[in-house]
């Protein structure tokens, strides 16, 4: 049997493999594949439609449901235009943080789960502690879903609790947001701008849709949140559109336009309703063009769609994180994560994990040695608790 890496080391490994969203993820799988075999702990994969991508999960102790899943992701967000001081992908210490791509989201924790996973096989548990590495969650949690039906398909023993491990500062957080997104395109019809009422323009006809969203992001901050929704910051559903491309020449009007529109979207809300109300102005915005040229359109794709985390009651993951953390106080988040996806397919589970958020995607991203060290502490527990 091969000797265990520390979590550090596991960390630098993993850090070194440039993982972007765009990129494939392989050499970084097949290097942990090839570390869990070397302690006999098996690996599956479930690979992406192209096959140059695959998620992987694996299992240590006694093969019956029960236990606990970890659950992170593999990729990162890019580095290009960002001024780094260091080389994004050779983790450094500085002044008591580990700086490099992916140290906080979230390679920092799937270093500490891949470090437990190998000692709950060389050490033994009474209870399975298994692992789950998705591909493209930064690119709206498209790999996660997949991943866990393959689980359920194949009679992979069912967790009594997952742990999601993005970065809470090792909180236990119970809540999210729903998000969803599109990639819309609007094909509008050219005519001279001095005769604009026979054309159609994209651009501001697209120029009305994200005002529309702007609208509704102004009347959800005035409405009062419910329940739990309140918790959220903001406490409201946030509509927003990051890049528009477009247009021809200042004196034409757009033949086309295309934006992206994302929603991210409250609990107690929903996703439907929202999806639902763009659709609708869509509709109103293509049938006002098409009344001028009916060869104009508004072509609405979507791109993702990831549920909300929800609290439960009588909810084993939340009660076994608190217990471990000392954590009883509340938290949730606005950011989207896959413990939605989990929870949907019907999994008791929470976030827990350690870094900043706010460290996150920035250039120069670290987590604290301190935060990386209660995440070991974290896991620790979490052994001791296994083997009980």
């Amino acid at each position: 049997m091969a000797t265990p890496l520390p979590p550090r080391n596991l960390l630098e490994k993993l850090v070194s493999f440039p993982t972007v969203s765009s990129e494939s993820n392989l050499a970084l799988i097949d290097w942990v594949e090839g570390y869990l075999a070397s302690f006999a702990i098996p690996v599956t994969r479930v690979w992406n439609a192209a096959r140059d991508k695959a998620s992987l999960y694996a299992h240590a102790g006694p093969e019956t449901p029960g236990g606990v899943l970890l659950s992170g992701h593999t990729d990162v967000v890019p580095v290009a235009g960002q001024d780094w001081a260091t080389d994004p992908w050779t983790v450094v210490e500085r002044n008591g943080r580990l700086y490099g791509r992916g140290t906080c989201d979230m390679k920092g924790f799937n270093a500490l789960a891949i470090w437990a996973l190998v000692r709950a096989r060389i050490e033994g548990v009474s209870s399975p502690l298994q692992l789950a590495l998705s591909h493209d969650e930064e690119v709206g949690c498209l790999g996660a879903p997949a991943m866990i039906d393959h689980m359920r398909a194949a009679g992979f023993p069912r967790a009594q609790s997952v742990i999601v491990g993005e970065p809470s500062a090792m909180k236990v957080v119970t809540g999210h947001k729903g998000t969803i997104g599109f990639d819309v395109r609007v094909t509008g019809h050219e005519v001279h701008s001095s005769l604009m009422h026979k054309g159609v323009s994209a651009v501001m006809e697209a120029a009305a849709l994200i005002d529309w969203a702007n609208d509704r992001n102004g009347e959800n901050r005035a409405r009062a949140p419910l329940d739990d929704d309140a918790l959220f910051d903001p406490p409201w559903t946030t509509l927003h559109v990051g890049q528009v491309r477009g247009g021809t020449a200042h004196n034409i009007t757009a033949a086309t336009c295309a934006f992206g529109l994302d929603m991210r979207c409250l609990p107690g809300e929903g996703t439907e309703r929202w999806r639902e109300a763009w659709e609708n102005e869509r509709a109103r915005a293509e049938a006002r063009m098409q009344a001028i040229h009916p060869a104009t359109r508004i072509e609405s794709t979507p791109t993702f769609d990831v549920p909300a985390l929800q609290p439960r009651p009588d909810n084993p993951a939340e009660a076994l994180a608190r217990r471990l953390t000392g954590d009883n106080a509340l938290h949730v988040v606005s950011y989207a994560t896959e413990a939605g996806q989990f929870q949907q397919a019907g999994f008791s589970t929470v976030i827990c994990g350690p870094g900043d958020i706010a460290q996150a995607h920035q250039p120069n991203e670290y987590i604290s040695l301190d935060q990386f060290r209660q995440g070991e502490t974290f896991m620790n527990r979490l052994l001791a608790h296994l083997a009980s």
